[in-house]
């Protein structure tokens, strides 16, 4: 679908042209610094007084992030707060939005807030947006993308608001500490460099200094304690456990024999899967061939998870790069396991960084709700610009991994996952290598020498093209609901480079 120069309510559009376009010359903005006198305290006694202490204003900006997933509580709080007291015109840049952030709905429709910038959005926000709720288009950004963009100064943050298991006094925060402890603050990392004020909210408080520290109290203005930020169990959720479905654990080994037959599985290998059930699926498999193979690797990233984890315990990688805990065991080998280290969202992902994690990255097994015959991905919308995510990490690993490998079902809820054009590209296809699915593997025409690897170790080969065909046979599925090209652009889709590679209209509406 035809993207316009100019978009009411986002700007000018810069087009996305090719995933390997020219490096980027990073510019990176620094906080105003208000200096502290000796004496002072930063302990405020309510999230109110530290809006107030802010000068938050109408038209501002505010971030949180999501390491609690749907089980924080933080933003509902500060939101409430900011609604009380009158302020409108608010945009809320938090890294993702689950179900439990259903309270921003009624600040949407009532003009405290009337922009979002997000990596992933996912519940009843995300429908509200879909319905054309949000008076400015929502900006769906990657993790890299979002780092980048606050380095660069393009999405400014007047204040962050820091979910904290555990603050001391003067500042200093961290994840393993108390009973919300959800792992390494990795997506924060950045908002509080960068951020005009950064105000810790925690139910944890200590005496100063805390013994392990994620966020340091020289970025740190205000530190608010309350009774809970949120409940940690509920980090995790369908999208991060293990699939049980046999078709696709089949999927997993196929997957684990594909990267084996790649000439990837030897000592130094570096890994990542994403929060799909199947991708979670293929860490298992991998190890045990890792295991039968006696290759020990170099490091596992990303979002972590208990089958990484099982995997570092057993020594099967030196090291886990960890932005986010995607369960429980994580975050207790995070608090308790040498060489479990954090790592921000820019050192993971940023495209304009000088050491991307991602670009270092041997293999990232990643999901998809659609491929198409052209190898591009779509996790963001689906069924005529239903929202139903968005890239997360997914468009940054795939760039910087040597293998980027999508598993998934040819079908799914009726409906074909392997399609003529997907719907939204999250991913574009030329950063895609391989796609294996119960009908075998898929492997892009630009890889040809991944196709003579896999062709040579007897892997089941196919055409992208006869995978459409079985899914479409599979489901017998009806044409997808259309898409008006002249309705409403409700959200905008950047590439991690900030361009823009596609966007989201309105759902039966203009």
């Amino acid at each position: 679908m035809a993207i316009p120069s100019f978009i009411e309510g986002y700007g000018e559009v810069r087009p996305f042209t090719t995933a390997f376009a020219a490096p980027l010359d990073a510019v990176r903005t620094g906080a105003r610094i208000r200096s502290q006198r000796p004496g002072q305290s930063k302990v405020l006694p309510s999230i109110r007084e530290a809006i107030l202490a802010c000068g938050l204003k109408d038209g501002a900006t505010v971030s949180f992030h999501h390491h609690l997933r749907n089980g924080d509580d933080v933003l509902r709080a500060v939101m409430h707060e900011i609604a009380a007291l009158g302020l409108r015109d608010i945009r809320v840049a938090a890294s993702s939005l689950f179900p439990v952030h259903a309270p921003l709905v009624a600040h949407i429709r009532s003009g405290v807030v009337t922009g979002i910038v997000s990596n992933y959005i996912t519940g009843p926000v995300a429908e509200a947006i879909t319905a054309g709720a949000l008076p400015n288009p929502a900006v769906l950004q990657t993790h890299g993308g979002r780092a980048r963009a606050i380095e660069a100064g393009e999405l400014t943050i007047d204040v962050a608001f820091v979910a904290a298991p555990a603050a001391d006094v003067y500042g200093n925060l961290n994840g393993i500490d108390g009973p919300s402890a959800c792992g390494p603050l990795g997506y924060p990392m950045v908002d509080a460099r960068h951020a005009d004020r950064v105000v810790a909210i925690t139910d944890t408080l200590s005496p100063h200094p805390l013994t392990s520290i994620d966020i340091a109290q020289d970025l740190v203005d205000y530190v608010v304690p309350v009774d809970s930020i949120g409940d940690a169990s509920k980090i995790v959720s369908g999208t991060t456990r293990v699939t049980e479905d046999p078709v696709g654990l089949a999927i997993a080994v196929l997957a684990a024999r594909v990267i084996d037959a790649a000439g990837l599985l030897v000592d130094g290998f570096s890994f990542q899967t994403g929060a799909g059930g199947i991708s979670l699926a293929v860490a298992q498999d991998v190890a045990v061939i890792m295991r039968d193979k006696g290759v020990t690797g170099s490091f596992a990233a990303g979002g972590v998870h208990a089958g990484i984890v099982a995997m570092f315990r057993q020594g099967l990688f030196r090291t886990l790069f960890d932005v986010q805990c995607f369960d429980l065991s994580a975050v207790a080998s995070y608090r308790e396991d040498r060489g479990h280290m954090a790592m921000s969202a820019s050192l993971y992902a940023n495209p304009a960084s000088k050491g991307a994690l991602v670009n270092h990255l041997d293999c990232m097994v990643m999901g998809a709700a659609e491929v198409d015959i052209s190898f591009n991905v779509n996790v963001t919308a689906v069924n005529g610009g239903t929202i139903i995510g968005g890239s997360g990490g997914h468009a940054d690993t795939a760039a910087g991994a040597k293998l980027a490998l999508v598993t998934t079902r040819l079908a799914a809820g009726g409906a074909p996952k392997i399609v003529d054009a997907v719907e939204c590209v999250t991913t574009p296809g030329e950063t895609i290598d391989v796609v294996v699915t119960e009908a075998g593997v898929a492997v892009n025409p630009r890889r040809a020498d991944l196709r003579e690897r896999l062709a040579a170790a007897g892997m089941p080969l196919v055409e992208i093209t006869r995978l459409r065909d079985l899914a479409s046979r599979q489901t017998q599925a009806t044409a997808r609901p259309r898409i008006d090209p002249q309705a409403r652009i409700v959200a905008v889709v950047e590439y991690r480079d900030g361009t823009v590679i596609d966007v989201i209209r309105q759902r039966g509406g203009k």
